[in-house]
């Protein structure tokens, strides 16, 4: 009996390390190429956090972007994905790491894009399809799936607080400590962690009692909190600042970036011909990346 006890402890071990062995060979390519001028426009007319940086953190911006794409392939599922959802889909993943320049999703390798909602079982269409993105798990271990369209309106309206694929990437960095449990020990640095709690159970009875601004879905656990205010930080920052100050302070803290100082505002994205370029040359947009479009 130990001897078989023994055989199936070391047995379990050795799975253990060959699954760790084959996780950290994982080739992480980075980009060679410069970034396309075709992306840089995309990223200027659908990302207003984008537009937001200054030109050197637009340069690491993009580095980013290319970087998730060369490491984490984009299958359209029964629609047609086009370089636009890409960028959105890696400016998702990207915004709420930039902060933390050696980050890599080292736990996903594929984000499925499917036409709209779709139910537990995957299919779209029929009954009951209410979920607009999903983090895998078991055989879909390294996969993500996000609605199109939930996708494309995260970035078209930027004044509902919402964004369906930001927050499926905050919950794959609060999975990047082995649990989704609203507490991302990876960025939380331990002081924060008793507070931040405390507050999530406090805000999250404001839901259930009537009085908050939040999405009531943030109601639904601390997991689903994080990840809904998470969503209202990226896109309306000033207003949580001014609505949940403690709430802005520790998410501020959480990912280290004063998003309140930043101006995202998606009228500003729109291009012209005389517009300033956005690659930071000083040019008109028609005399540099533009031109193409309008010779």
């Amino acid at each position: 009996m130990e001897i078989l006890l023994y055989v199936l402890v070391v047995a379990v071990v050795v799975l253990l390390l060959l699954r760790l062995f084959s996780k950290s060979k994982r080739r992480w390519r980075k980009p060679k190429q410069a970034f396309p001028k075709e992306w840089r426009i995309i990223l200027s007319q659908q990302v207003p956090y984008y537009l937001a940086l200054s030109q050197e953190e637009k340069e690491r911006f993009e580095f980013k972007i290319q970087e998730f794409l060369l490491n984490c392939r984009i299958t359209g599922i029964e629609t047609e994905v086009d370089i636009k959802d890409e960028i959105m889909v890696a400016a998702s993943a990207i915004i709420p790491i930039f902060q933390f320049p050696h980050w890599r999703y080292t736990n996903i390798h594929e984000v499925l894009v499917y036409p709209s909602s779709f139910n537990e079982k995957f299919e779209t269409s029929g009954e009951n399809r209410s979920i607009l993105g999903m983090v895998g798990s078991g055989y879909m271990e390294g996969k993500m799936i996000l609605s199109q369209e939930a996708l494309r309106h995260g970035f078209k309206n930027t004044s509902d607080k919402k964004n369906t694929a930001i927050h499926e990437f905050v919950h794959l960095i609060d999975k990047s400590d082995g649990k989704i449990d609203g507490v991302p020990a990876l960025l939380l640095d331990n002081q924060f962690a008793i507070p931040w709690i405390d507050l999530i159970n406090k805000k999250i009875d404001e839901i259930y009692e009537a009085k908050s601004d939040i999405n009531p879905y943030g109601g639904t656990n601390r997991a689903e909190f994080f990840s809904v205010i998470s969503e209202y930080f990226f896109e309306r920052p000033k207003l949580l600042k001014q609505k949940h100050p403690e709430l802005y302070e520790l998410l501020e803290k959480i990912f280290q970036q004063d998003m309140s100082a930043k101006e995202l505002n998606k009228a500003s994205a729109r291009l012209g011909r005389n517009s300033k370029c956005p690659c930071g040359s000083g040019l008109k947009f028609k005399r540099c990346c533009g031109k193409n479009h309008y010779n």
